[in-house]
């Protein structure tokens, strides 16, 4: 949900923001997009103190693809 969240609105975005969209505590969130960023999915841009997420180019194909399936599966359970 992670991947997904980060490819609806095309902005930089925080890791507390997307622990509160995915209801997810916010250290489980870090440790995934840590995962992510280790996998070459996401990367993190840092000014000052503030830390962003961005999906890199292979994250968003990922991310598009999960929605599609996601998709397809809302569409089946009807």
């Amino acid at each position: 949900m992670l991947l997904v969240n980060l490819s609806k609105e095309n902005k930089l975005r925080y890791a507390s923001v997307l622990a509160k969209e995915v209801d997810c505590t916010y250290s489980h969130t870090v440790k995934i997009i840590n995962m992510l960023k280790d996998s070459g999915l996401v990367e993190f841009t840092k000014k000052g103190r503030l830390k962003t997420i961005a999906l890199t180019n292979t994250g968003k194909e990922l991310a598009s693809n999960l929605s599609k399936a996601m998709s397809l599966f809302q569409k089946v359970d009807r």
